[in-house]
């Protein structure tokens, strides 16, 4: 016979057991009608990643996307309450996010990506920038000047710059670049050029980095190494057949060089001066700011390379058209960096549409 204490027991612990059991089957339940909703869950997937890459312009499924981004907000929610380590969970992880991304930040379009690159950031960098790009110029100018002068007074000084084999072709009367299709084809003559101009403009821009410090080596280096080459070629009269090579790429070519270390000095400013913001944040928006004028800076190299590959070493193009074909390019060159290029064409559609 059970003692009063056994059976108050017993009473006691059976409304325990009997809410446990409810709970669990209560989950069960509601896991199960959850798991119910996964074709709705694909489906809202589906239509976002349609509207994410811009393969759908339907209204109804415009409407119903956000319908489903707070269905897949709610049942998210349930799934991490009732199976937090489940792949049910994960995956509406990752559909609500794909879905949040494609409300908040609309459909991707290559097409406007580029007009909007090319008609407002790159003009809106180019002008922030124009102050560095000011300084950056009027480096490259006196290093330059630096190096001639160094140079005309003190020709053995030419062995810091120039390699043995460019001293010897150029005391013999020839320069350098003379016959040099005849050794590398334009093709391949134009990629390796092409590489060479954007390792240069990616060492200007990366090493201002350094507080701004290499951007100026980098331009200074450049500069002395311009001047003290002219200044040596016009000891022995060979001035004009080194400018008759290098003007129909060069204006371009050294135009980029000091975008490129302009870009590197907002960088070194943003670091050395970062005021209320913070070091990492002044470096962010300074790194994303000047993104766009390397994408320019590339796109126009890659023009560049083409004429040093193609015409420059040609002994058949005539001075004129050298220098036609120069101030050309950076005239082009001026026209895409202030967005002037392509505005023209972006005001006819609207003109039209209108």
């Amino acid at each position: 016979m059970s003692s009063p204490g056994a059976r108050a027991s017993s009473v006691w612990r059976a409304p325990q057991m009997a809410p446990s059991a409810s709970a669990a089957a209560r989950d069960q339940a509601l896991a199960a009608a959850l798991l119910a909703r996964a074709r709705d869950w694909q489906a809202a997937d589906a239509r976002a990643g349609r509207f994410a890459h811009g393969r759908s312009d339907d209204a109804s499924d415009a409407a119903r996307l956000a319908d489903d981004y707070r269905l897949l907000a709610h049942d998210l929610a349930r799934a991490r309450a009732l199976m937090p380590a489940s792949r049910t969970r994960d995956y509406l992880e990752g559909a609500y996010a794909r879905a949040h991304a494609t409300l908040h930040h609309g459909a991707w379009d290559a097409g406007s990506a580029l007009r909007r690159l090319f008609l407002e950031e790159t003009p809106s960098a180019v002008r922030w920038l124009a102050p560095y790009l000011a300084w950056t110029t009027v480096i490259f100018v006196l290093a330059g000047c630096a190096g001639y002068t160094l140079v005309d007074r003190y020709p053995e000084l030419i062995a810091l710059f120039a390699s043995p084999e460019t001293i010897a072709s150029v005391e013999r009367g020839q320069l350098w670049t003379q016959g040099l299709l005849n050794v590398v084809p334009s093709s391949v003559l134009s990629v390796q050029i092409l590489t060479n101009n954007i390792v240069v403009t990616l060492f200007a821009y990366c090493l201002g980095f350094l507080f701004g410090l290499g951007t100026f080596y980098i331009l200074g280096l450049n500069g002395l190494m311009l001047g003290a080459m002219f200044a040596f070629v016009a000891r022995h009269g060979l001035a004009g057949a080194l400018f008759r090579f290098i003007v129909a790429h060069g204006c371009v070519e050294l135009s980029v060089m000091c975008l490129s270390g302009a870009a590197g000095a907002a960088i070194g400013e943003a670091l050395m001066r970062p005021g209320a913001a913070g070091r990492i944040e002044s470096f962010r928006s300074a790194a994303l700011r000047t993104v766009p004028v390397l994408v320019s800076c590339a796109v126009l190299l890659v023009g560049s390379g083409f004429i040093e590959g193609f015409i420059s070493p040609d002994p058949r193009f005539s001075l004129a058209t050298r220098v036609a074909i120069g101030v050309g390019y950076w005239c082009l060159m001026v026209a895409f960096l202030t967005g002037r290029l392509f505005a023209r064409r972006a005001r006819a559609p609207a003109e039209a549409s209108a």
